[in-house]
This record gives structure tokens, sequence and C-alpha cells, in this order.
């Protein structure tokens, strides 16, 4: 655990018990702070309450008098739509408002640094799509190259919940905008940026706000290097925000699907190669056409910015290449669940934007596409043109039929549920057929989240393997 610094006496109070929360209390303890905590949720509280914690209604009269601080879990809005009314009351009188993010950095490094011969470093990884799977990836990386490195924040462990660092250790943080946003300090050695698309609008009042919650991480966080996708233009803006100019290497810009030029650090894909070039000379290059755990153009794009990262930090180009070749992806995210009578079949359920979801069905030819749930602001008109390999679409969700109306030129099949849409797939697949479960819309109206709505269709295809 990474015990908090400079809070000894203090009464600091943590609103949300969640996973990260109640870390952040544990944590605070360990620095001698008195947590005060706080959940809407009875169970959250009694589960604080077996730790020995004080639980108190925050939002009560009086209950933040004397407060050094709030520690807000991140699904707590703090400023649009509208702030929590607890977090309203502490900016009302003045109480400084962070999360564990922010603990995070100012207790990370401590005194017995000074015996290391390698300090430890942080390695930040946001974006709108391919964080965890990026992150995971330079995780996987340090590993390979026999570096002692830990993963956590918006995957894996809390960030409190670390071990404290080994020397030459790497800890690798995937990071939403939920977290960058509210966070009083961030000091990252090397972040990355991966992409930038429409999400979370409510939340940060639009797409600017969404932007700047990201760009936290680069302006104010003031990295040693800065990975940054640039096939966005607003990748192209925060990589000339922190050049000092086209040979300054401390920005490596990093594209999939188009040639990158100038002197400065750079690295990309393109028909499946990937790229780096230095001061205008080319350094490596890696086949990627290959690598099974990295199937399709987004995950070229994340095989760049891993790469570009651990380069950051010095692992040599054949290390990273043997380390792409052992990754074997993430679960729901582009990953193969099983090849039936020569179809793939293809979980891919963390795509649940139209973005994410048109750049999964770039990575496969004809493609049997299973998609529908809950539609996100915007709906779905800006996919149709990435469906150019679909064969046919089943379409899940409640609201399955509307779905499918928007799905324009697109052969479709109201399904509902899952299991209908995995055997009329299944049924009408042919050999070199993809069976695509890539949602391009939330779960919440069949599944508690989209790892539920992946484990269902990993289960349906089991059931295949059985009836074979």
């Amino acid at each position: 655990m990474i015990a908090v610094q400079g809070v000894t006496g203090a009464s600091i109070a943590v609103l949300g018990l969640g996973r990260s929360g109640l870390i952040a209390a544990r944590a605070l303890r360990a620095g001698g702070a008195d947590p005060i905590c706080w959940d809407d949720n009875t169970a959250a509280r009694e589960a604080a309450v077996s730790e020995g914690f004080t639980v108190t209604d925050l939002s009560r009269a009086g209950a933040l008098d004397g407060l050094s601080a709030l520690i807000v879990s991140p699904g707590i809005p703090h400023l649009y739509p509208t702030p929590n009314p607890v977090v309203a009351a502490a900016l009302d009188l003045g109480i400084p408002v962070d999360n564990d993010i922010g603990l995070f950095f100012r207790s990370f490094a401590t005194s017995k640094w000074d015996e290391f011969d390698v300090q430890p470093k942080v390695i930040t990884v946001t974006g709108s799509n391919g964080k965890s799977t990026t992150s995971a990836l330079i995780h996987h990386i340090f590993e390979t190259a026999d570096r002692p490195a830990q993963l956590a924040g918006n995957i894996g462990r809390g960030v409190l919940d670390l071990d404290e660092p080994e020397d030459g250790g790497v800890v690798v943080l995937e990071l939403s905008s939920y977290q960058t946003d509210l966070a009083r300090a961030l000091t990252p050695d090397v972040a990355v940026f991966t992409n930038l698309s429409p999400d979370h609008l409510d939340r940060h009042a639009g797409l600017g706000g969404y932007f700047a919650a990201k760009r936290r991480l680069f302006a104010e966080g003031g990295p040693d290097r800065a990975v940054i996708g640039v096939d966005e233009v607003e990748g192209q803006y925060l990589a000339n925000q922190l050049s000092e100019g086209p040979v300054d290497d401390r920005v490596i810009r990093i594209s999939s699907g188009r040639k990158l030029m100038g002197p400065g650090w750079v690295v990309y894909a393109r028909k499946g190669f990937l790229t780096e070039w230095r001061k205008g000379k080319q350094v490596a290059s890696v086949d990627l056409r290959t690598v099974t755990g990295l199937p399709g153009a987004h995950n070229h794009q994340n095989a760049c910015a891993a790469y570009a990262a651990a380069r950051a930090l010095g692992v040599a180009p054949r290390l990273i290449e043997a380390a792409f070749h052992s990754f074997a992806g993430l679960p729901h995210r582009s990953q193969t669940i099983a090849e039936i009578d020569g179809v793939r079949y293809v979980n891919d359920s963390k795509a649940t934007n139209v973005d994410a979801a048109a750049k999964a069905l770039a990575a496969f030819d004809k493609v049997r596409w299973i998609c529908g749930g809950l539609e996100k602001e915007g709906g779905v008109d800006a996919l149709l043109p990435a469906t150019g390999g679909v064969i046919k679409a089943y379409v899940i969700g409640r609201e399955a039929v509307n779905f499918a109306l928007h799905l324009r030129g697109v052969e479709t099949e109201v399904c509902t549920d899952m299991a209908t849409a995995v055997s009329r797939a299944a049924a009408d697949a042919e050999p070199g057929d993809t069976v695509l479960l890539a949602p391009a819309a939330a779960s919440f109206d069949q599944y508690d989240s989209f790892e539920r709505r992946g484990e269902d269709f990993a289960a349906q295809v089991a059931l295949l393997t059985g009836e074979r």
C-alpha cells in the first residue's frame, strides 16, 4: 500500500466507498490521518464500519466542519452536469477536493528512493479508446524485459493499493477523464495520449471539456516525455503545445495508418508495419501482421503508443517486439474466443461507442456483426461508413428494432438477446467469416457491465462447441 504523506492528524472525508474510495481511506489511515467515510450504499458503509472507519453522513449540517480535505470517488460528479451536494458544500467552504490519483502522486516518492540505483518511473495512459490495451501492453513489455512493473488505475488495482516500488520499478496507470479532471497532483514521468472521440460529454459539458480533462495530464503534469496520438486534431494540437520545435524529442508523435514526417521522434504503423524514426533516421521496424493479440489498425495504434512509451524508458526494440508476440490481449477487447469450422468468434464488448466499434469492424473481413444495446448520445449514423465489410448484423438489446432501423444499407436481423444472436450468426456463418461482438452501445439495458455482456457472448460461443 502507498501510505498518504503529509496527513498526520488530519481529518479527511472520503465520499464514495467503492474500490478506490475504501482503498483511499486505508491509505489515509496508514499515513496517520483520521478518515471520515460516507457512501449512499448501505453495504458499502457496513464494509467501512467493519474495518473500523468512522462513517458519517457528509450531507448533514456541520458534517464538513474541521475537515482538511474531501476525497471523491471518480463516479461522483464534482462540476458537470451539477456537483454532488457534498462536493458543492466543500467548494463553498473552501475545503480542498481531491481524488486517489492526486493522493498517489503526492505520496509515491519517499526517502527510501535515495538508496535506489535507478529511480522508479510512472507511465500514465489516457485517451478515449485503447487505454486499457495500451496500459496492459506497456506493463507486459516491462515484465518481458525483466523490469519490475505494476499496473493500476482504471485497470487492475487501485493506485493506492500498489506495493511500494522497487529499485528501477515501473508503474503503469490507466487514467480516465474522471480521474485526471480532479486530481490536484499529476506528475508522471511518461504520459500517453492515445486518441480522442466523443464520450462522457454530459460529465464534461461537451467535447472541449472532455479534452481539457485529459489535457491536464500533460499541461499541468509536465511529463519528461509525452507520447501523443496525432490522428485527430486534438492530438496534433496537444503535441504542438508541448513541443518547443520539430526536433524536440520530449514529444513522441504516433499514428496508425499514415507516415509521419519531420526530424523529430515518431512511431507509426502503416500496412501492418510499425516503424520508429528519430532525427530523420529509421531506428527500427516491427511486422505487426503476425501479432495475433493486436489485430486491426486500432490495435496497431495501441502498439505504437506502448512501443513509444517503452522506448522512452530505454527498452530495446527487439525486447518490445518479443513482448508483442507473447501478449494475449485483454478480455472483451478484440479477444478471439474460439475458431469453429473456420469461423472466428471475437469478443469486443468494450466497443461501447461508435468510434471503438468502427475500429473493431475495420479489423476484420466478412463480418457477422452482433451489435446493439443502450445507444449513446449521437446515435450510430457515424458508424455507417465502417460497415462495408459487414455481411449481416444481428441486433440485440431492448430497443433492438429501433437500433436496426438506423443501420441503413446493412442487412439486419432483430435477435434481442445474445443467445439468439450467436445462434443465428453461427448458423449463417461460412468458413472465413468472423462473428464479431462490437455493440457500439452501452450494456446497461440488459447487463450490469460490458464485462457481463462479453461473458455471455463467450458462454454462448462455448455452447456451440458442445453442439458440434
